[in-house]
């Protein structure tokens, strides 16, 4: 029988790609991760990585293999997580939080020096996606969604909306006070990266979709682009009230705001350093949501 700990190591590299990103990920060494490996294959008789390859390539076995070994890593991320909880402690390894580039610079960086002023915490990894992960896989401990997640298996926590509005460049406006009609302006709007977010949906309920010159993912791009004078951008207000030349358009259609919601896998709930960084998350946004109504200019 391979060793529990050896298969786990195996869908660690499935899960992660590279033997570095997986010892990263499970707080161990590049070559404990290596050995682990190997001893796979000597226990299995199978050969599990493509050697030949550039970096670690599981074969058509090593692929078959972690597929059928992860029920066994879940278990042991569950007792790895029990003990923890049990000893009262908090677990060495940093809390893995992914969220979108906007959360994590706008929302979360400014307020880290509250979290690890606990000195006995061990960190937060913030990682910003590039595509949605995967929390059942274990790619992350806690995600911060756009769009309320749907499995059985996550505990879901509602953060504070966040207001959106339409903002344009005072280049862009020039001698303007009012935008009277938006379906003769050039919009710039985000695009279903993250989902069908409800901005989307009020876009095609104003019959507004052959406006839009521009769709991102990204709030920075979007941000970006209504600074240049590029068109009309649908911004978080906490993050457009920080820039002077933006003035926001009031007297339309109101947006809807942004519904972010928390989740983890409901094995790390009992995890106490997972639920600091969760209170922690819940308090930036708490924050930001506080301070913005200040800080947001009306139309000029």
């Amino acid at each position: 029988m391979p060793d529990p700990l050896d298969l786990a190591a195996l869908v660690a590299l499935a899960r992660h790609g590279t033997l570095s990103a997986a010892a990263r990920r499970g707080g161990v060494a590049v070559s404990t991760m290596s050995r682990r490996i190997a001893a796979l294959e000597t226990a299995t008789g199978l050969a599990l990585v493509d050697r030949r390859s550039r970096g670690a390539v599981l074969t058509e076995a090593g692929r078959r293999l972690a597929e059928a070994a992860q029920p066994l890593a879940r278990q042991l991320d569950q007792v790895e997580a029990e003990v923890a909880a049990l000893r009262g402690g908090v677990a060495q390894r940093a809390v893995r939080l992914s969220a979108t580039e906007f959360v994590i610079a706008e929302v979360l960086s400014p307020r880290l020096g509250a979290l690890l002023a606990d000195r006995g915490h061990p960190g937060v990894v913030l990682q910003s996606e590039a595509e949605v992960v995967s929390l059942a896989a274990r790619q992350a401990d806690i995600a911060i969604r756009m769009v309320r997640p749907e499995r059985a298996s996550l505990v879901i926590r509602k953060l504070p909306p966040l207001p959106l509005s339409l903002y344009a460049a005072r280049s862009y406006l020039g001698e303007r006070q009012a935008v009277a009609d938006l379906s003769a302006e050039r919009l710039i709007a985000y695009d279903d990266s993250y989902g069908p977010l409800p901005e989307i949906a009020w876009i095609d309920r104003q019959g507004l979709g052959a406006a839009v010159a521009l769709r991102s993912g990204s709030t920075r791009a979007l941000l970006n682009a209504a600074l240049a004078g590029v068109g009309i951008a649908l911004l978080p207000d906490a993050v457009a009230a920080r820039y002077p030349d933006l003035v926001r358009l009031d007297g339309g259609p109101r947006l809807p705001p942004r519904q972010p919601w928390l989740a983890m896998h409901r094995d790390l709930q009992r995890d106490r350093a997972v639920r600091r960084v969760a209170d922690w998350a819940v308090d930036c946004f708490r924050a930001l949501v506080g301070a913005q109504s200040s800080r947001v200019r009306p139309e000029a």
